[in-house]
């Protein structure tokens, strides 16, 4: 058994779990809701305000697949309870953002701003000219618009100005070595 597959989803109070015939499985709660369409070869099982994944067979496409479908479910379920963010900081003097209605704007030293537009789902907030927070209620969705933001100038090696993720560790060079 997979050890993440094997382990049920408890289903918080207010949140709501439906599977259609198709194996879609959508999740209602109070932030939104979400739906995903799990392998056929996926069975999901909702009973006491328990989830549970289980496999028809041990093929190895079946088997990688099991701890996937909870993984997606569970980040469902706890995306509409409570949701995701993921925090970013800008390095560099003249570096900033700020927010023009839902939109940010990047002045990155480039010769213009760069704008970003958010899709649907996703809110940007600016505490600060050098932090941008993304958050949202699809973890996926989070993190790619987060890495898009991110390439927008990603931290060079020596200097380490540009964009990176709050936690990131940016691996310095050392520069010239002059005579």
């Amino acid at each position: 058994m997979s050890r993440i597959g094997k382990l049920p989803v408890s289903v918080p109070a207010g949140v709501t779990i439906t599977v259609a015939n198709d194996n879609t499985v959508t999740v209602k709660g109070p932030k939104g809701q979400l739906s995903t369409r799990i392998h056929k070869s996926m069975k999901v099982e909702v009973e006491n305000g328990v989830l549970r994944v289980l496999r028809s067979d041990d093929e190895k496409e079946t088997r990688a697949l099991h701890g996937l479908s909870r993984s997606l479910i569970h980040n469902m379920v706890v995306g509409v309870t409570s949701g995701f963010s993921k925090n970013l900081e800008i390095v560099g003097v003249g570096y900033r953002a700020q927010k023009n209605g839902q939109n940010l704007v990047l002045n990155m030293g480039y010769s213009h701003p760069v704008e970003i537009t958010p899709p649907s789902g996703i809110t940007f907030d600016v505490p600060a000219p050098n932090k941008i927070t993304v958050s949202g209620i699809d973890k996926q969705l989070v993190g790619q618009v987060a890495a898009d933001i991110r390439n927008v100038r990603r931290p060079e090696p020596y200097k380490g100005k540009g964009i990176k993720y709050e936690n990131e560790v940016v691996r310095r060079k050392e520069g010239k070595t002059g005579k």
